[in-house]
């Protein structure tokens, strides 16, 4: 085997051995509450080689993450996904820089296994552009894969906001109303957010999680006022804001509660309505676009192929018979 082959295997080695011990250090419930203090302030006794690893995956964080606004953004918007983990932004951009430096090594062998470069030719400026090519290639599929490592998180974290907002705003009408009914019925407001959390467990439970979040932190000593801010900043939803900006109006004013609740669960029917319509009106473009791309197409061969057939079997022999075609 080529020794560039071996070179290259045994630095993959390397890299998954190191990933997996900085993973093992990172999940392993056998560090005690004294190693994990120690590793965070920086007054570890023993210097072991977890310890380094976890050492080097902080600095991937500190290299990639930014600065303190960037770090607070990149927490709320893991929030958002639903991952609340203490270190959620360290780890998030940690791998982020170990998924570049991996896939950059991975799109190189790629490249170097699938690649088969042509037989060297005899013309010298024939010979510098396949090697040339060769460099593009090898280039090529090392940036393609140090794209996909890096970027590849933040893809699969976007992807899982769209679709938690998507589930919370399906189901956050009806919750409002069962919030509207709780309220009115004589139950206070952190006991209706308890109830209806109770309620949408099954319906929605990242709904039910988000209002069982708010009850916690009241329950902790946070005051509703910021509680409910908490929540607009992990859901990301206009129609949450709103409901946000509509309760805490209520509070600072002394206004009625259930009849400020009322009104605006009456807005976000109409708002629910019309996105319904909204959707309703893109169906006929989207299905034009569709039959003209395949349905017309397959109508056309159905209805004017059989013409066809027949045209070709009388105009044929005929331009035979007077001489016109051969």
């Amino acid at each position: 085997m080529d020794s560039t082959v071996l070179v290259a295997i045994g630095v993959a080695g390397l890299a998954v051995l190191a990933l997996a011990l900085a993973a093992w250090q990172v999940l392993s419930p056998e560090r005690s509450a004294a190693d994990r203090l120690a590793e965070f302030t920086g007054g570890s006794d023993r210097e072991g080689l977890g310890t380094q690893l976890s050492a080097i995956t902080r600095s991937a964080a500190k290299l990639s993450r930014g600065d303190e606004t960037d770090i607070a953004q990149t927490r709320r918007w893991l929030s958002q996904a639903g991952i609340r983990g203490r270190n959620a932004a360290e780890i998030y951009s940690a791998g982020r820089t170990l998924g570049l430096v991996l896939g950059a090594l991975i799109g190189f062998l790629l490249v170097l296994f699938l690649y088969r470069p042509a037989p060297v030719p005899a013309d010298v400026i024939l010979t510098l552009a396949q090697r040339l090519r060769g460099v593009v290639w090898y280039m090529g599929g090392t940036l393609v894969g140090a794209s996909i490592g890096y970027y590849g998180p933040q893809v699969y974290v976007a992807n899982t906001i769209a679709k938690r907002k998507e589930a919370i705003l399906a189901a956050f009408p009806d919750a409002l109303d069962l919030l509207v009914s709780a309220v009115e019925a004589g139950l206070a407001l952190d006991a209706g957010f308890r109830r209806v959390a109770d309620e949408m467990e099954l319906a929605s439970p990242e709904l039910a999680s988000e209002l069982q979040l708010v009850n916690h932190e009241v329950m902790a000593g946070v005051q509703r006022v910021d509680a409910l801010r908490h929540l607009e900043e992990r859901v990301g939803l206009d129609d949450v804001t709103s409901l946000v900006n509509v309760l805490v109006q209520a509070e600072r004013f002394g206004s009625s509660v259930s009849r400020a609740l009322r009104v605006h669960a009456g807005h976000i029917r109409v708002k629910r309505m019309q996105r319904a319509e909204t959707k309703a009106a893109q169906v006929s473009p989207k299905l034009t676009v569709v039959m003209i791309v395949f349905i017309l197409p397959t109508l056309l061969i159905v209805l004017l192929g059989p013409a066809a057939v027949r045209m070709k079997n009388i105009l044929i022999p005929t331009a035979q018979d007077q001489g016109v075609a051969p």
